[in-house]
């Protein structure tokens, strides 16, 4: 089936307009993670990654992530533009998020910028946001993309956007 873009409001983009191969570009956004009380995470130094049908990837650089929060998973994916990915847990308050974020240690050329930056999954943090407004995840669970207000869909992991 062959989506149907909605039409953007006014101040909205897009996914529909993000390329295909997807980018990385710098962005001075604020995004900022907190859980248990604890912030994770706030940075204005961000990369976003942009790619047709998926709301951005937000990757925060190392020293915007509060210290000692993160534990190294044994979990790998590949993706076929960025390169093979790690995964993380992350401990906060006693309590442990299993493979909440994903990083690229020996990204390909294309996102080299990416290089040692984590992504998070919203969903498991009681908080995400972008310039202090809270993030919806992107559906399905899979991908690891961030809706707010600014954009528009439909966005890819909803039922029967497999073939997108």
């Amino acid at each position: 089936m062959k989506p149907r873009p909605d039409t953007p409001a006014p101040g909205q983009e897009s996914v529909w307009d993000y390329p295909r191969p997807p980018i990385a570009e710098r962005s001075d956004r604020r995004i900022r993670i907190v859980h248990a009380g604890i912030v994770v995470a706030d940075t204005g130094a961000a990369v976003r990654t942009i790619e047709t049908s998926h709301p951005p990837g937000w990757y925060i650089p190392p020293d915007a992530i509060a210290p000692g929060l993160l534990r190294p998973s044994t979990r790998h994916s590949f993706c076929e533009w960025k390169g093979e990915a790690r995964y993380w847990h992350l401990e906060v308050s006693g309590q442990i998020l299993r493979d909440v974020g994903w990083s690229y240690p020996d990204p390909t050329p294309a996102f080299a910028i990416l290089r040692d930056h984590i992504a998070f999954y919203a969903a498991p943090f009681d908080l995400c946001s972008v310039d202090g407004e809270p993030v919806r995840p992107q559906p399905g669970g899979f991908y690891g993309g961030w809706i707010t207000s600014d954009l528009a869909g439909p966005f890819k992991g909803v039922a029967g956007s497999m073939g997108w």
